[in-house]
């Protein structure tokens, strides 16, 4: 694998931290600004919010620049935002720069993806990609605890200038080891949009949707299904977030490794074992052992998607991916917060705490659906880059046919 990819994952390894860290510093942080914790809970909202909306915003901003100096600027608007939190000297403050940062997460991991699969040969693209997102899973396994840890005795403004510093690493670790990839000639926004014409794109991204959703329905309410019903201490739920992001960081592996040989398989088998492991947590969540062993294969199954739907939106949108590749990390987003709420209506209605594990399998199982489909009508004739609805020109023709 090309150092490059190394580069990128340190960039993906402080995204990840900062995204996370922040609901393990809750706490200090309302104490600090005199708010409330659900006041405090904004800066989560915000982020996921920010990781939306940016994704397309700032990937149409940077149609015409080149790759490289895209994922530069946008390591550099991470800097600014996490410098910007870290320094805040009052709540509305970090939360300009809470969103400030997520601008750059989705677009950063859309066009890296691009540019990890077009650093290695066609048949290594899902493990190339499952490389960089290696640094989002490493950090929930490392960054996060050990930001949480420093936030906790030096002060949560510390880690926050921690995070800074590593989107410096990663800004110089791009300038130096990825190479110069200038967009293809004759590619313009109008190609780009016109990937989600294409239904096998909007299908993949809906898996992303429904099948991260399952995972998150689960992991969003962890601490008090773990506490009151499994009956672990408190201060148990950080190391059963670290055995989750261990699971991650092996999924992911194996999803990559996999998704090159077989896509539609690994999806299938993660898929579906996934909505039987988060219906089994109902049952397991009442024992300690049972439970923790769970938790790392939720973490497992649910990352393992993660190359392969990557991978597949590419596919679809070989000719023009970069915007559909940035939309559909947004997508992942759109499932923690729809699962989020989902699993705490039916906490809400009286169904107990382990009852957003069922509405995290049937959103699993709703994923695996979808992948028969999108796998059905490929076999009918929708194949890689198909635009099914709608027509393509000369130019968008000639534009999808210029390698990446």
């Amino acid at each position: 694998m090309p150092l490059a990819l190394l580069a990128l994952a340190i960039g993906a390894f402080g995204i990840g931290t900062t995204e996370f860290v922040i609901m393990g510093l809750l706490p200090e942080v309302a104490s600090d600004y005199g708010v409330s914790i659900p006041t405090a809970g904004y800066l989560v909202t915000g982020y996921a919010l920010g990781v939306m909306l940016g994704a397309p915003l700032m990937t149409v901003l940077g149609t015409r620049v080149p790759r490289k100096r895209m994922l530069m600027l946008l390591m550099g608007l991470f800097i600014v935002g996490n410098l910007l939190s870290a320094l805040a000297p009052a709540f509305s403050v970090m939360l300009i720069g809470r969103v400030v940062a997520s601008l750059a997460h989705g677009a950063f991991f859309g066009i890296g993806s691009v540019v990890a699969a077009g650093l290695v040969a066609p048949h290594k693209k899902a493990g190339a990609i499952a490389m960089m997102f290696t640094g989002l899973t490493v950090a929930n396994v490392v960054g996060v605890p050990l930001g949480t840890l420093i936030g906790q005795t030096a002060g949560w403004r510390v880690t926050f200038a921690v995070v800074a510093a590593l989107g410096v690493v990663g800004l110089a670790g791009v300038a130096k080891l990825v190479p110069d990839m200038p967009r293809a000639e004759g590619v313009r926004l109008r190609h780009e949009l016109a990937a989600f014409k294409n239904v096998q794109v909007l299908l993949a991204m809906a898996m992303t949707v429904l099948g991260f959703g399952g995972v998150f329905a689960a992991i969003t309410y962890i601490a008090p299904m773990m506490t009151h019903v499994a009956g672990f201490a408190d201060g148990s739920v950080t190391w059963l977030l670290v055995l989750f992001g261990l699971g991650m960081v092996g999924g992911n592996l194996v999803g990559g490794r996999f998704a090159d040989r077989a896509l539609m398989p690994m999806l299938y088998i993660s898929l579906g074992a996934l909505s039987v492991v988060l219906a089994l947590f109902t049952l397991t969540a009442h024992d300690k052992i049972a439970s923790a062993v769970t938790i790392v294969l939720i973490g497992a199954l649910g990352f393992a998607t993660v190359p392969p739907l990557q991978k597949r939106v590419l596919d679809h949108a070989h000719g023009a991916p970069t915007l559909a590749s940035a939309v559909n990390i947004g997508a992942f987003n759109l499932g923690n917060a729809l699962s989020a709420w989902l699993g705490g209506v039916v906490i809400a209605a009286g169904f107990g705490y382990t009852a957003p594990n069922w509405v995290g399998a049937v959103l699993a199982a709703a994923a695996l659906v979808l992948a028969v489909v999108s796998a059905a009508l490929e076999r009918r004739g929708s194949g890689p880059g198909t635009v099914v609805a709608g027509s393509v020109s000369p130019i968008e023709q000639r534009a999808a046919a210029v390698p990446h």
